[in-house]
């Protein structure tokens, strides 16, 4: 009986229905191995630190089984358990951690944490740009948008009062124009401002910029 420990390389799967009508989220080896092309397990480790909180071991393979789980149409903690049926569990390439475990992790995270993760995203996409993900030697349209996410309750960490005087969080969006990627998420500190008040920031061509900018070429 193998070991339900094992997370067998992407690269080493194969691919193999006994039935026309089967299906075993095998749709996720694609995603798997770009997430292991990119490394996102490993800088999460060296970039997400929860201290002695709760769930603060392994956080690459906890988020990981988020990203897969949500790729399979989860939505909902609970959903990670459709990583965990039948032998679906080898196709992530990284151990699937339970519901339960990942709730915790979730339940430990504080604003700065979320600014982490920032991080992390940050870094990932500056390596997918470095592998061809980029716009190559065109111009690049990017189209930033200041969301407005309303809350409820004083007490949560990052939420702010914006020009709409609602209290809420307020993520800044990077659009690429050409294909509606998302590439620079941002969870905003400051009190935001609308969208118009970019028109002066300066320019760059690297993802996941400070200053987000109209157009770069």
């Amino acid at each position: 009986m193998r070991s339900s420990h094992v997370t067998p390389d992407p690269d080493q799967i194969d691919v193999v229905f006994d039935d026309p009508r089967a299906v075993a989220h095998a749709g996720l080896l694609l995603p798997a191995t770009l997430a292991q092309r990119l490394g996102i397990e490993q800088t999460t480790n060296q970039l997400l630190d929860l201290g002695d909180r709760p769930g603060a071991a392994r956080p690459g393979r906890k988020l990981l089984t988020l990203i897969h789980a949500m790729v399979a149409g989860g939505d909902c903690i609970d959903h990670v358990e459709l990583l965990r049926c039948g032998s679906t569990g080898a196709v992530p390439g990284h151990r699937v951690m339970a519901a339960s475990t990942v709730g915790t992790w979730l339940r430990s995270f504080t604003f700065g944490h979320v600014r982490q993760l920032d991080k992390v995203t940050g870094q990932t996409l500056a390596r997918a740009w470095v592998a061809g993900g980029g716009p190559g030697d065109g111009p690049l349209t990017v189209d930033v948008d200041s969301t407005i996410c309303a809350i409820h309750g004083d007490h949560k960490q990052g939420a702010c009062y914006g020009y709409t005087r609602k209290l809420g969080y307020h993520p800044l969006l990077a659009f690429r124009a050409a294909t509606g990627e998302c590439f620079m998420p941002g969870c905003a500190r400051d009190r935001p401002t609308p969208p118009a008040g970019l028109a002066g920031s300066s320019t760059s061509s690297s993802p996941g910029c400070a200053a987000p900018a109209r157009s770069a070429s």
